[in-house]
Formats: C-alpha cells, sequence, structure tokens
C-alpha cells in the first residue's frame, strides 16, 4: 500500500507519535487499524481518526494514564528496597 503523502495528516500522526513515544509508522499503522476497523477510505476520515486518538492521548497524558507515568511509578524504589543490591 502506498503511503499517504498528505502533510496534515502526517503532521497529526507525528504529534501522535511523539505523545505515545512511539515511532512515526507505528503512529501510523495505528490510524490505520482504527480507520479499517471503522471503515474510513478516504484522506479526511483518516485525519479525523488521527486528530481523535491524538486528543485521547493528550488527555490519557494529562490524567497521568500515560505508559510512560506508569512505568515511572513501577520503577521507584520502595523504601525496603533501597539497599537492595543487583550484583555480589
Amino acid at each position: 500500500m502506498a503511503a499517504i503523502q498528505d502533510h496534515e495528516y502526517l503532521k497529526v500522526c507525528a504529534l501522535l507519535a511523539r505523545h505515545l513515544s512511539i515511532s512515526l509508522s507505528s503512529a501510523r499503522r495505528r490510524v490505520d487499524l482504527v480507520a479499517a476497523k471503522e471503515g474510513a477510505r478516504d484522506i479526511q476520515s483518516r485525519k479525523n481518526i488521527a486528530m481523535r486518538l491524538l486528543e485521547e492521548a493528550r488527555l490519557a497524558m494529562a490524567n497521568e494514564d500515560s505508559s510512560s507515568k506508569q512505568l515511572d511509578n513501577l520503577l521507584e524504589a520502595l523504601a525496603e528496597d533501597e539497599n537492595f543490591m543487583v550484583e555480589d
């Protein structure tokens, strides 16, 4: 399948990729999957889907539900684990 070369679409996909911390091709693939599920074929509907996904990513980041925030919380050392040594 040929890549879509619409600059506005690529810009929204790039913003989506930045907010999700994924590559541009992964963001475009994510938009393509949602578009396929919804039966969207034209470029305007794909732009709308990309904008919707971008807004969802921004809301998730604002609500601290993002995967990077969850990873940061998981990597914090607990008080009882602070002196744990991995190596001998």
